[in-house]
């Protein structure tokens, strides 16, 4: 009999390993696998948000002939925008530059390597601080292209189902790089010595994941973009009703898991402010889909399954400029406040003033994300039991400023891009592709056949 036998060598193998001495591994300074983990798990999140969550979220609400023009344009922004943060978006918003944009030194992502660190500003419990250099520059920069690419597929859904693809496209790119670029760095950006970035000449404005940089610019440029591209053919008389709930109530439920990514992830660390961060956003939206239903069965005499879900996404938008500044009691407050004024916007005002905001997105993301960017200074304070150190007076002023001025340059811009396109292009499709639907007219396909 051999004296070694070949079914012991696994055996033998596995004592190797486990007595081998260990071998260094060879890490970048100052990265901590636990942030970094954290933060590409985020990422995904966010992606998810995007590609399927918003695109379920909007396609159920379409006319079954619109379907897969939404999941196509939600397809290829993230696309396109994805290039386009690599190419030059990252560089102008994370890079020390100008006033208004940053520099080139990161187009292409040219300087990145794996061992570049990133450090950036997190939400303390007295302010935004300077976090220490955990994350790698590639991871931070990926966490942030995805809240590049999920903003303009925000807008989508406010001229749904007549807006040509080709205009949509351009559109989004470019507005984009007018818009939320000088956004994101006058918000977010921190550069060398600073503890906050400058936005048109204010300092220390809280917007932790994106009440300002996502939600404002996104929700001011759906209301301006409905109102110049014009009404569906039939509104206001028309009932245009959802073809699938199920899918929106999915997509509903995709976002809001991905949302603890958008907001925690933004903490940029895996510890307890990011844990606390998940929690508050949990307990907003919460507050909010109960309130919207509470008022929906007051009103109707029915709690609908669409009002709970879009409540939830009112609560959603409305915490996160606040999420890293409110304990939880200020994010119930946030969720129940934010749901009564986004219900009025979506039930009675937009019907007062005939704007086709075709799925709600100015009502729901631009009130949601101006109630959560103002309200951050009263709940957020520690006199009010949040964890900021400002005076809710001050702080008042500097959010409702921050909010006007970003209203103002996403309207501005988005009237100047439109208006080029409107005398080029053109915005619309022709009322023949309208009635025929999108899915036909822009793609040539059908989302669903008779077998």
């Amino acid at each position: 009999m051999p004296i070694f036998s070949l079914r012991f060598l696994p055996v033998l193998l596995l004592f190797l390993v486990l007595t081998s001495p260990l071998q260094a591994q060879t890490v970048a300074p100052g990265i901590d696998h636990g942030d970094t983990a954290w933060l590409l798990t985020s990422s995904a999140l966010v992606l998810f948000m995007m590609i399927p969550g918003l695109a379920l979220f909007y396609a159920g609400l379409v006319k079954s002939r619109n379907v897969l023009s939404i999941f196509m344009q939600c397809f290829v922004l993230t696309c396109a925008l994805s290039v386009l943060w690599m190419v030059c978006g990252y560089s102008l918003a994370f890079t020390d530059g100008g006033t208004l944009v940053g520099g080139t030194s990161r187009l292409f992502f040219q300087g990145i390597s794996v061992d570049s660190v990133r450090s950036g500003l997190v939400a303390g419990p007295t302010g935004p601080v300077l976090a220490s250099q955990t994350v790698p520059e590639i991871v931070f920069a990926l966490f942030q292209m995805m809240f590049f690419m999920i903003t303009p597929g925000l807008f989508i859904g406010a001229f749904a189902e007549r807006m040509k693809f080709s205009a949509i496209l351009i559109f989004s790119l470019l507005w984009s790089l007018l818009v939320y670029v000088p956004v994101c760095y006058g918000i977010w950006h921190n550069g060398p010595g600073k503890l906050a970035g400058t936005f048109f000449g204010l300092t220390d404005v809280i917007d932790l994941a994106g009440g300002i940089v996502v939600h404002i610019t996104a929700g001011i440029a759906a209301l301006v973009a409905c109102i110049m591209v014009g009404p569906r053919k039939g509104f206001p008389n028309m009932p245009f009703l959802p073809h699938n709930l199920p899918f929106t109530i999915a997509g509903a439920g995709m976002l809001w898991v991905g949302w603890f990514g958008f907001n925690g992830g933004s903490q940029t660390a895996a510890n307890g402010a990011a844990g606390m961060t998940v929690v508050v956003t949990h307990l907003s939206a919460s507050a909010a889909a109960l309130t919207w239903m509470a008022i929906e069965w007051f009103k109707n005499g029915k709690p609908s399954a669409l009002g709970i879900a879009t409540g939830s996404i009112a609560g959603l938008a409305a915490v996160t400029p606040a999420a890293g500044f409110v304990a939880p009691a200020g994010a119930l407050a946030i969720g129940a406040i934010s749901a009564a004024l986004c219900w009025f916007c979506c039930s009675k005002l937009k019907h007062r003033f005939r704007y086709d905001d075709s799925l709600d997105v100015f009502g729901v993301h631009g009130i949601g994300g101006i109630v959560g960017t103002v309200l951050v200074a009263v709940f957020g304070s520690a006199s009010m039991g949040g964890f900021g150190q400002f005076d809710i007076g001050t702080q008042l002023v500097t959010q409702c400023l921050a909010a006007v001025y970003t209203a103002g340059l996403s309207g501005v811009v988005t009237w100047g891009l439109l208006s080029v396109l409107r005398r080029t292009i053109g915005l619309r499709v022709d009322e023949a592709a309208e009635a025929e639907g999108l899915d036909i007219s822009e793609h040539g396909e059908t989302g669903y056949s008779v077998q």
